[in-house]
């Protein structure tokens, strides 16, 4: 049995705000795999909220910026909170970006590559460590190409968004709207469609043990799983959620009333805490 850690148990209430024992005996159950163990709590219906845990940890600052119809967001991480609020560390990190925005590399390992100044970006990355007397690490890159891309920078710089859209002339206020909503309700897919098969067929599986564990009768048992599936689907996917703004509306009614023939292209969202 795999070594059941206080960081690993802390880390999975956080995500899924269940009691420390039941974090541990779910560890324990999933042999230390943490997204099994997600799996564990949710089918015995002890997750208390929705948050999704994100895969890197730690401190650090994200940044989103936009230039012409490409944006990209990076992480650049570090070991203290301190050091992921200094000036010199930020604006080393949207250093970073520029370079990301200017070059347009396809991967995290191109935009390691790219000269920044006198060496590569991963140099450089090493040379701020022996300055900073942290280690520093590039965790995460990623990109939008779209007709028009907005950022939104979350307060704290721990979490940014990009969203594409299908036309150039997109409202500000709108674009930004959506940018937030991806922020605050971390959408999996644009639409139901785009739901990947294998996470519907997890959802389903959890929705019938969790109706099982309740006793439900079999008869009903998939008419249950259904829908919950259809419920996650509705939550978790951008169109379909409910607008933060105005709960009377869902994010595609939203974007109809502002043009008829306005598309979310593609999102992405970064977080580290």
């Amino acid at each position: 049995m795999a070594e059941i850690k206080a960081a690993d148990v802390s880390k999975l209430r956080k995500a899924t705000g269940a009691g420390m024992m039941d974090c541990k005996k779910a560890l324990q159950e999933a042999d230390g795999d943490f997204e099994k163990a997600i799996d564990v709590i949710r089918k015995k219906g002890q997750i208390v909220a929705s948050k999704r845990a994100d895969r890197e940890a730690g401190e650090g600052t994200v940044q989103a910026k936009v230039k012409g119809n490409f944006g990209a967001i990076i992480s650049l991480n570090c070991e203290t909170d301190f050091v992921a609020k200094n000036e010199n560390f930020v604006a080393f990190a949207k250093s970073i970006l520029d370079r990301a925005l200017e070059e347009r590399p396809r991967t995290l390992d191109d935009l390691r590559k790219l000269k920044l100044e006198d060496k590569s970006v991963e140099e450089k990355i090493i040379e701020q460590t022996g300055i900073i007397g942290e280690k520093l690490e590039l965790t995460y890159y990623d990109y939008i190409e779209s007709a028009k891309v907005i950022e939104y920078n979350h307060f704290g710089n721990n979490l940014a968004t990009l969203v594409g859209f299908n036309k150039a002339d997109v409202d500000n206020q709108v674009a930004k709207d959506v940018a937030m909503q991806v922020a605050a309700m971390s959408p999996v897919s644009i639409d139901k469609d785009d739901v990947p098969e294998e996470i519907i067929r997890k959802e389903r599986e959890i929705g019938r043990e969790k109706a099982l564990q309740e006793g439900k009768p079999e008869s009903i048992v998939d008419r249950i799983a259904e829908g919950m599936v259809q419920k996650f689907l509705k939550e978790s996917t951008l169109l379909n959620q409910d607008f933060t703004k105005d709960s009377k509306k869902t994010i595609a009614q939203y974007l109809k009333e502002a043009d008829k023939e306005l598309k979310v292209t593609g999102f992405k969202r970064f977080s580290i805490k």
